[in-house]
């Protein structure tokens, strides 16, 4: 029976102009996933509400077997967490920050995390107000670290970050995970970074999952299928999820590519799906299927 680090059921969050609905998935541990969408898909609404910054409506949330409202002091223990938008007192100094969240942690490492903030290039007596959103980052990335949590949750960790020091940190992720109790979530709109290190995807469009799955079964069963007007023949439209029309040819992108392949029409091409290309379609294309 496979185990899980992170279990979701159900969920539901209601805003005005905006509804998390039904959103269902399950993160094994040993294993990286990305969570992505559009702007506005509700992936930072379910990380707050995996971290109980704001309350659920319906639906369920777990770690490691553990609700995360009835057992929030034990869960946050095991979770290290970076928001889009790290948010600490902005005069304080960063040794300051660092001995004031040490104490919540039973397995804080303050020699993991002095070393940490030297490899990050961090100066402890700089006051948070007066780092760049990169080194605000790095910053809240070496707290996350620095407890030996066994689930890391965050939200676009990666934003503002250089490009070296973002293959660096996907590395270090990669490496966590070969502990097989632990495990990541990770939200991001770059969508490299997910094609390189997750093993799986679970993409939110409006509020709703539209898939939770193994990367590799993504780029088994998702393509892109260029052709002329006939491709948008009553036949083939139903295995269509999203459709770009351009003055010379048709692009419509399907998730049953093995159903599709048969009925094709002559000339017509046939690409794998990124990630990106399901993100674009969906986000551009599904109104006109």
């Amino acid at each position: 029976m496979m185990e899980y680090a992170l279990e979701i059921k159900g969920l539901r969050k209601e805003y005005k102009g905006f509804t998390l609905k039904d959103v269902s998935f399950a993160l094994p541990r040993g294993t990286i996933m990305g969570l992505v969408g559009p702007n506005g898909a509700g992936k930072t609404t379910v990380i707050k509400l995996i971290l109980n910054l704001i309350r659920r409506q319906a639906g369920g949330i777990t770690v490691f077997g553990e609700d995360v409202i009835a057992r929030e002091k034990v869960i946050k223990s095991r979770i290290g967490f970076v928001l889009e938008t790290p948010s600490f007192v902005e005069d304080a100094k960063l040794r300051d920050i660092a001995a004031a969240v040490a104490p919540l942690y039973e397995r804080w490492d303050g020699t993991l995390f002095r070393s940490l903030i030297s490899e990050f290039g961090l100066p402890l007596d700089k006051k948070f107000k007066k780092l760049s959103h990169g080194m605000k980052m790095k910053f809240s990335l070496a707290l996350a670290l620095a407890h030996e949590a066994d689930l890391l949750v965050l939200d676009e960790p990666t934003s503002g970050l250089d490009p070296v020091f973002r293959r660096e940190l996907l590395e270090r992720l990669s490496g966590l995970i070969q502990d097989e109790g632990k495990a990541v979530l990770f939200s991001t709109h770059i969508t490299s970074d997910l094609e390189t290190t997750a093993d799986y995807i679970t993409f939110l469009h409006a509020g709703e999952v539209v898939f939770s799955l193994p990367k590799d079964e993504i780029h088994e069963t998702w393509a892109v299928v260029k052709a002329g007007p006939e491709l948008l023949n009553g036949k083939l439209r139903p295995l269509f999820r999203a459709i770009r029309e351009t003055p010379h040819y048709i692009e419509a992108l399907t998730s049953d590519i093995r159903t599709l392949k048969a009925a094709l029409p002559a000339g017509a091409v046939i690409e794998k799906a990124s990630i990106e290309d399901i993100m674009v379609f969906m986000d551009e294309g599904a109104a006109h299927v």
